[in-house]
């Protein structure tokens, strides 16, 4: 007998089956708890998948623009069709029907960890818009019914799932990249729904050649005096090239600007357009500045400077009106609009912006016969009339620039100039639109070192004339070509860096 349970305790076959049928219900509750967990993890991902896509669509329109939380709105309404599958709702289900909330955000807490805070959070949507610059989207938790039962682990024997939801915080970035540093206030900003502009928008404005063809005139303003439409001033230039007047002046002379300014966060720089300030611009023109600063091939001018001057001061001409071959002339040497040379002329009358802003009709006919007598210009010109920009591309694209006006006045640049500068169009001022009296009325100071100011977009304007002294104003006299954003053409897109990018 004890031989017979001597051996039955040292049999081993079948131990196997026996280990397993010990450790099935363990195997089957891990293989279960795998499945809920997998389940789990798609249902979490699908709903932060989709609320990812919805931040990031979102927060793409947001641009500074006043508008920029309605089309943020209609972004998470259109662009993003997100379905998730594994919740009790059954059969997937679009991300919409969870219950997605957002909130508009005007910073982030300095630590990732630390909650998002009242003084973070836009509240009127309508008034702060342009300062929005994140966007926090939730996604209301779902239910989860789990295989596993999970009241093992919850200790709540009345159910056997529990919610997943998602949150995502996304921002937008937007920078311009060698750019001038100068702003101008906004001569289209609305303030309670009016403007002196005759009510045209910014956006108007860019799209409208009738309204585009307009010259305006920018200045200056003195210490403590308020930026109002169609003034402008110099934004902080980059570190590298110094603080002062010079440093300033060279970076609007330069050809090669280094400067890059975001929307969110551009800064106000004193400065004065005297000096180096109105060398800077006129070197675009062949007109050499005092004392020859910007004495290199950076700094030269435009292929057309074309400008209705003839140099002697007796405005009758010298066979090139911009100089003699050993003469880059400055500007006190210059006799404009003499006889038979013209410029582009101004505007007929000044309707807009107490006189600043004129209505589109320049003398078109009149400059056309001094300068290019016997050429026909294009028969639609008499039908729309072109800005004064497709004028002045017309005359390179056709190879009019050496053509003499009835003065011997030609647009090509004195010889004894710098190279004239082909790589970019020079003639060409590009700045940050700034809506001037609604950041004065916030308190902010544009004649100091203001930071962290909105901008409204980004533009390019024409230089239609050199600038004058101090003495005569100062005034810079351009056209609108382009802006960034809605109502641009696209040809400051090359500028232009982009990015919505996720936070949290």
């Amino acid at each position: 007998m004890l031989r017979v349970l001597r051996k039955f305790w040292r049999d081993q076959r079948g131990i196997a089956l026996l280990l397993v049928a010990i450790m099935l219900p363990a195997i089957i509750g891990f293989s279960l708890l795998a499945i809920d967990m997998s389940r789990v993890n798609n249902l979490h991902f699908d709903l932060q998948k989709g609320a990812d896509g919805m931040a990031l669509a979102a927060a793409a329109e947001l641009d500074g623009r006043t508008d920029s939380i309605t089309r943020a709105d209609r972004a998470l309404a259109t662009l993003v069709s997100n379905n998730y599958t594994f919740s009790t709702a059954g059969v997937p289900q679009l991300l919409q029907s969870a219950g997605v909330t957002r909130t508009y955000l005007r910073s982030l807490p300095a630590s990732d960890t630390a909650p998002i805070a009242a003084a973070n959070i836009i509240t009127d949507e309508v008034t702060d818009a342009p300062n929005a610059r994140f966007i926090q989207v939730t996604v209301a938790p779902v239910g989860f019914a789990a295989i596993f039962p999970a009241s093992f682990l919850t200790g709540n024997s009345a159910s056997n799932g529990f919610n997943v939801g998602a949150v995502s915080v996304a921002g937008f970035g937007s920078s311009v990249c060698n750019y001038t540093p100068v702003f101008i206030c906004n001569p289209y900003e609305m303030v309670n729904g009016t403007n002196s502009a005759g009510g045209a928008t910014l956006e108007q404005a860019a799209a409208d050649p009738a309204i585009r063809r307009r010259l305006i005139e920018l200045r200056t303003v003195g210490n403590n005096a308020a930026y109002g439409p169609g003034n402008f001033g110099f934004l902080a230039p980059p570190a590298s090239v110094g603080n002062g007047a010079q440093g300033l002046a060279e970076t609007i002379a330069t050809s090669k600007p280094l400067g890059c300014y975001s929307a969110q966060s551009v800064s106000t720089k004193t400065g004065q357009n005297t000096g180096p300030i109105q060398d800077a611009f006129n070197v675009r023109f062949g007109i050499q500045a005092n004392g020859n600063a910007f004495n290199s091939p950076d700094y030269g001018p435009a292929a057309n400077v074309r400008k209705g001057a003839s140099t002697g001061g007796n405005g009758n001409g010298n066979g090139n009106g911009n100089g003699n071959s050993n003469q880059c002339p400055n500007y006190n040497q210059l006799t404009f609009n003499g006889t038979g040379n013209m410029g582009l002329p101004r505007d007929a009358t000044t309707p807009y912006m107490s006189g600043r802003m004129g209505d589109g009709n320049w003398n078109l006919s009149g400059y056309w016969s001094t300068n290019f007598s016997g050429i026909a210009y294009p028969s639609s010109w008499d039908t729309s009339k072109p800005t004064r920009y497709q004028v002045y591309k017309y005359e390179l694209a056709n190879n009019l620039v050496g053509h003499a006006s009835a003065g011997g006045e030609v647009g090509t640049p004195p010889s004894s100039c710098q190279p004239p500068v082909t790589s970019v169009d020079r003639r060409l001022l590009y700045g940050a639109i700034l809506n001037c009296n609604a950041l004065e009325a916030a308190g902010n100071d544009l004649n100091g070192n203001s930071t962290n100011l909105p901008v409204e977009a980004f533009a390019s304007f024409f230089l239609s004339e050199p600038v004058a002294g101090a003495s005569s104003g100062g005034s810079v006299y351009v056209e609108l070509v382009d802006i960034t954003g809605r109502g641009g053409q696209g040809t400051l897109d090359n500028f232009l860096r982009d990015e919505a990018q996720l936070y949290r």
